[in-house]
């Protein structure tokens, strides 16, 4: 389960804040994300880490942004393929992970 937070005074969805970024208001309510999204942005990253791995962007259906991690080769994750939360962990960063759910680009493959 992915938890994030709406300000009760102008309704926006954010990820992990203090103080809401549009209004400034701290009245923040938790609430349970549905799990989909769309990758904004991928990138692959190879320090710190004994094998290369992906940080993507992934811009939830309730309106906030995460970083997290999406299963599969690098290759095969694209920004604008749709994506669901896993229930693996990421044992490193403890990041919310996540599967792909399609791909643009797997017709091409």
């Amino acid at each position: 389960m992915l938890l994030f937070q709406r300000c009760h005074w102008c309704g926006t969805a954010m990820y992990h804040r203090l103080l809401c970024p549009v209004c400034a208001g701290s009245d923040l309510r938790t609430e349970a994300s549905e799990g989909a999204g769309i990758i904004r942005h991928s990138t692959v990253v190879h320090r710190n880490t004994p094998a290369a791995r992906n940080v993507s962007l992934i811009e939830m259906t309730e309106g906030f942004t995460v970083r997290g991690r999406v299963m599969g080769p690098a290759a095969t994750i694209h920004s604008g393929d749709r994506v669901r939360l896993s229930t693996a962990q990421d044992p490193v960063r403890r990041e919310p992970v996540f599967q792909l759910v399609d791909s643009l680009y797997q017709s091409w493959a």
